[in-house]
């Protein structure tokens, strides 16, 4: 039995290997095929090459952690299967990428650095050489363990630390700008989660807790989607779209406005069609909201490519601009080579090695369930809109799982102040029972032990007694283990929660000090 045990953990093991393998090889193809068709694209100078397989390492590792943010509460709730979630993100990253993809970018990401810092061309197209390097390695290292970070804070780390390395002295960063990257650890996932549950709360409140679920589900349901609707259509001008449209809020507001009148309608005429096939409890329901998650997560992956595709071909462009003109710019123009080696890293990364934090984000924070998944989609791209609106700093990432975080503490909070509360006395009064005959028996028992005269039928009851008084005191025991843990009964994983906040708050330090080494051992080794 051990053998066959043994062995079955083998065949395991062997094919856990291979896939490995085949994963690392496929990603070792890619990089070297971008390595060897960018070597002569500036004749005499195969840094450029270099530059671009860490952009390509780089893009790789977006996919493999950041997108899961989009995807990952669709799949844990089962509105989507993770091959069908893999393939849809990676179609819908890459035309973010390819057809929404920022023009120019800034070659200082987000302003972090001032430009005059570096005295030589090379030492910027070292720095931004680094950055790449050492976001690609912080955020290969996230994944691993299994911990969602910003890939934008992992970029803003590495060229902070490379420009500190660079210019030799702290008065290169600009603090205020620094300042606000902190702010937003705690601002993103705050709104994130608060306005998800917010959602969710009205959800339960006005679906899920009526008698006739099934009848409030088709007055409300509509209107919830239609919501989405104009979040989706105000969030993809603003953001997805913003490089090939340069609308405001009120013109992108007003285009959304339209778009949630339509689908209202649209969503409340199917339902009316469809309505009869629906049961009248809580998992019919939370059907009517997969087809719309589907969308939510299409159009977030839409914008993520739109977005971060810059974090891995902005640093990249201007490695290649500083060398092709000898000399450093604020902006620089990306040529589509590179938007390609940002579109097609982020789609393999994601196809390799995404599947990991996607399952992490799905279901190993907080159960989600349809209803669950939509208020978090939602609460995304809302989030978004309101802090753009008001100047407020913040992370698409930590404010998806900021989203996870705020649903699983609202389950905990309803349990507890409307279930959870019966079940603690109802456990309490099994364990009040359990006690109070424990100690009936033993009271009989100190009554019997201490009779002179014992007859038959005493020993034989007390020996009755010990047995009695054994298995209650063993029932007992349960029982008060029992209540404790109905009492620390929790919808959130707090060690995934610690984790992944722990990862959030050295993102931008540990990225710095990898850079900052690593622009040394380059400087060491071209000089």
């Amino acid at each position: 039995m051990e053998l066959n045990t043994l062995e079955k953990m083998q065949r395991k093991a062997i094919k856990r290997s291979r896939k490995e393998f085949f994963k690392l090889g496929i990603s070792l193809i890619f990089m070297a095929i971008v390595l060897i068709a960018t070597w002569n694209k500036i004749p005499g100078n195969p840094f450029l090459a270099v530059a671009a397989l860490f952009g390509a390492y780089m893009a790789m590792n977006i996919g493999a952690n950041d997108v899961a943010n989009n995807v990952g509460p669709a799949v844990g709730s089962k509105a989507l299967s993770m091959l069908g979630a893999v393939i849809l993100a990676a179609i819908f990253e890459s035309m973010g990428a390819l057809v929404a993809g920022a023009d120019v970018t800034g070659t200082i990401k987000k302003g972090i650095i001032d430009l005059g810092a570096f005295a030589r061309p090379e030492y910027f197209v070292w720095a931004m050489t680094a950055a790449l390097l050492a976001a690609a390695l912080w955020l290969n290292l996230a994944t691993w363990l299994k911990a969602p970070v910003s890939t934008t804070h992992s970029i803003v780390g590495g060229v902070m630390g490379g420009g500190i390395a660079a210019a030799g002295g702290f008065a290169v960063v600009h603090w205020g700008t620094m300042g606000k990257i902190v702010a937003s650890w705690i601002i993103s996932p705050i709104l994130g989660g608060i306005i998800a549950a917010a959602f969710l709360y009205a959800i339960k409140k006005t679906v899920f807790y009526k008698e006739n679920v099934k009848a409030a589900a088709m007055k409300m349901v509509p209107l919830y989607v239609a919501v989405m609707g104009w979040a989706f259509v105000t969030y993809l001008i603003m953001k997805g779209l913003k490089h090939l449209v340069k609308l405001g809020f009120p013109t992108a507001a007003g285009i959304g406005l339209v778009g949630a009148v339509l689908v209202y309608l649209g969503v409340k005429k199917a339902i009316s069609r469809y309505g009869h096939i629906l049961d009248d409890d809580r998992a019919s329901v939370n059907r009517l909201f997969t087809i719309p998650l589907i969308f939510a997560a299409a159009l977030l992956s839409f914008a993520h490519g739109a977005n971060d595709v810059a974090n891995a071909v902005g640093p990249l462009a201007g490695i290649y601009d500083a060398l092709a003109h000898t000399a450093v710019s604020s902006k620089a123009a990306i040529p589509l080579w590179v938007m390609l080696i940002g579109a097609l890293g982020i789609s393999l990364g994601l196809m390799l090695y995404g599947p990991k934090l996607i399952k992490t984000v799905g279901s190993e924070i907080t159960e989600l369930d349809q209803a669950r998944a939509f208020s978090i989609a939602l609460a995304a791209a809302i989030t978004v809109i309101i802090a753009s609106q008001l100047g407020l700093p913040v992370s698409s990432t930590h404010i998806a799982l900021g989203g996870v975080f705020g649903v699983g503490f609202l389950r905990e909070w309803l349990d507890r102040t409307q279930r959870l509360e019966y079940r603690i006395r109802e456990e309490e009064a099994r364990l009040k029972e359990l006690k109070n005959r424990l100690e009936a028996h033993r009271s009989e028992l100190e009554h019997l032990e201490a009779k002179e005269d014992k007859s038959q039928e005493d020993y034989e009851r007390i020996v009755t007694l010990f047995e009695a008084i054994n298995k209650l005191e063993k029932e007992v025991k349960k029982g008060s283990k029992a209540l404790k843990n109905v009492e620390k009964t929790k919808y959130v994983q707090r060690s995934a929660v610690k984790k992944i906040v722990a990862a959030w708050v050295i993102t931008v330090p540990a990225a710095a000090v990898v850079s900052a080494l690593i622009f040394y051992i380059i400087k060491g080794a071209m000089l």
